[in-house]
C-alpha cells in the first residue's frame, strides 16, 4: 500500500526541510504539503515551489483568510485575549485552521506541538501524528546546511537565522540573536511596524462595532479580515503593537519572543474601553478575571477544549449590547482612547456630573455607608475589648 503523509506546510525552513525528511527517513513515498492562507504576508509562488524542490509530490494551498478571521479572530476578540497580559495569541489562533494534516514541523521545545497534535486528535481521533524536529533534534544551521545541500531555497541564513511565523492578526518573531534577552531587538526584524520615534503626528480614527466585533473604520463597512489588515498598517505606522517579552511557554521554558500585532492591540483597547462602558460591574468583573484564562487555555493548545467552549458562551452573553463606536487617537506606539458612545452605555452624566443639574441622591450615601461599615465597627470593637 502506498504510504502518504499529509503535512502542515508554511514554506519555511522547518516545513520544507520536513518533506525530504519524510521521504529520507520515514520512507513515505508520497507527501503533500498543505499550505494555508491565513493572511500571511508572503508570496505564495515561491513557497509552492520550494516546497515541490524539497521533495513534495503535491502542494495543496487553502484559502482560509475569512474563516480564521470569523472564528479565531473573533472569539479572541471578544475574550480580549493577551496572553500574560501582553501576547495577543498571533500563532497560538491559527493552529486549529492549519491543522488539516497530521505531520508538523514543530521542535519538541515549542508549544505549536501542542497546538498542533491536540488539535490533530480532536479532529481525527486515533490519528497518528509525526514530528521529525523531536524525533530528531537539529540546530538551525543543520537545517539550513541541509536544505542547501539539496538544493532547497529557504530565506533563513546564518548570519540572520529568524524563525518567523505570520498571519493576518500580525506576526511572531525568534531565535537567532534574539535569543539573548540583553540583546535589543534589531529593527530589521520588524516589518509590520515602523520604529515609534519615526512615526507621523497623531491621527485618530473611530471603530464601530457590533455585539462585541468591530464592523466598520472609520464609518466604512468590512469584514473582519479586510478591517484588521486596513488597521494593521494605519497602526503599524505608528510603531503600535511592538511586543517584546520574556515569555512562559506551555512545555516549562522561559523564550523570549518578538511580536508584531497593531490591529490586535488596537482593537482589544477599543474594545476594553466601549465594555467599560456598557457592560454591568459584575459582568466586567467576571470576565476579566475569565479573559486570561481563555488565553492561556488556547495558548497551551486547549482550542478544541469544552471549557473553551464555555468561556465563549459567557463572553457572547455579555456582548449583545456592546454596539457603538469607539474613537483613538494613534500615537507613537500607543493606541489612545479619546472617546466612546453607545445607545446602551450605563453611564449617565447626570448622575456622575459635578454640574449644576446633577441628580445623585447625595442623601442615600449616608445610608449606603452605614451599612457597609457594620462589619467594620463591629470588627473594631471587638478588638478594643481584646486588647483591653
Amino acid at each position: 500500500m502506498n504510504r502518504t503523509a499529509v503535512l502542515a506546510y508554511s514554506g519555511g525552513l522547518d516545513t520544507s526541510c520536513a518533506i525530504a525528511w519524510l521521504k529520507e527517513d520515514y520512507g513515505f513515498e508520497e507527501v503533500v504539503a498543505v499550505l494555508v492562507d491565513v493572511g500571511q504576508e508572503a508570496s505564495f509562488g515561491p513557497a509552492v515551489e520550494r516546497g515541490r524542490l524539497a521533495g513534495a509530490d503535491d502542494v495543496l494551498l487553502l484559502d482560509r483568510k475569512e474563516a480564521f478571521a470569523e472564528e479565531q479572530v473573533a472569539k479572541a476578540l471578544l475574550a480580549n485575549a493577551l496572553y500574560e497580559g501582553k501576547y495577543p495569541l498571533v500563532s497560538a489562533l491559527s493552529r486549529p485552521v492549519i491543522a488539516e494534516a497530521v505531520v508538523h514541523g514543530c521542535t519538541g521545545k515549542g508549544n505549536d506541538q501542542l497546538r498542533f497534535e491536540l488539535a490533530f486528535k480532536a479532529r481525527y481521533p486515533g490519528v497518528t501524528v509525526i514530528a521529525p524536529l523531536r524525533d530528531r533534534v537539529r540546530t538551525r544551521d543543520e537545517e539550513i546546511a541541509y536544505a542547501e545541500a539539496r538544493g532547497i531555497p529557504v530565506e533563513a541564513k546564518p548570519e540572520s537565522p529568524y524563525s518567523v511565523d505570520d498571519n493576518l492578526f500580525g506576526r511572531a518573531i525568534e531565535a537567532g540573536m534574539l535569543e539573548d534577552p540583553w540583546t535589543a531587538p534589531p529593527e530589521d526584524a520588524f516589518v509590520l511596524t515602523a520604529a515609534a520615534a519615526d512615526a507621523p503626528a497623531p491621527v485618530e480614527c473611530v471603530v464601530a462595532f457590533e455585539e462585541g466585533l468591530p464592523v466598520a473604520l472609520d464609518c466604512e463597512e468590512l469584514p473582519l479580515d479586510e478591517l484588521v489588515g486596513v488597521l494593521n498598517e494605519q497602526a503599524g505606522a505608528y510603531g503600535i503593537g511592538r511586543i517584546d517579552m520574556i515569555e512562559n511557554r506551555a512545555v516549562g521554558i522561559k523564550s523570549r519572543e518578538l511580536y508584531e500585532a497593531p490591529a490586535a492591540l488596537t482593537l482589544i483597547a477599543a474594545h476594553r474601553a466601549l465594555e467599560e462602558l456598557v457592560l454591568t460591574k459584575g459582568e466586567l468583573e467576571a470576565k476579566r478575571e475569565l479573559e486570561p484564562k481563555w488565553a492561556k487555555l488556547v495558548y497551551d493548545g486547549g482550542w478544541f477544549a469544552r471549557l473553551r467552549n464555555a468561556y465563549d458562551a459567557f463572553f457572547s452573553a455579555t456582548q449583545q449590547l456592546v454596539t457603538g463606536e469607539v474613537r483613538l487617537s494613534l500615537q507613537p506606539g500607543a493606541p489612545v482612547v479619546t472617546g466612546r458612545r453607545s445607545e446602551h452605555a450605563l453611564y449617565s452624566e447626570e448622575l456622575a456630573s459635578y454640574g449644576i443639574g446633577e441628580t445623585f441622591p447625595h442623601q442615600a450615601a449616608s445610608g449606603f455607608i452605614g451599612i457597609t461599615a457594620l462589619e467594620t465597627q463591629l470588627v473594631a470593637a471587638r478588638d478594643r475589648v481584646e486588647v483591653a
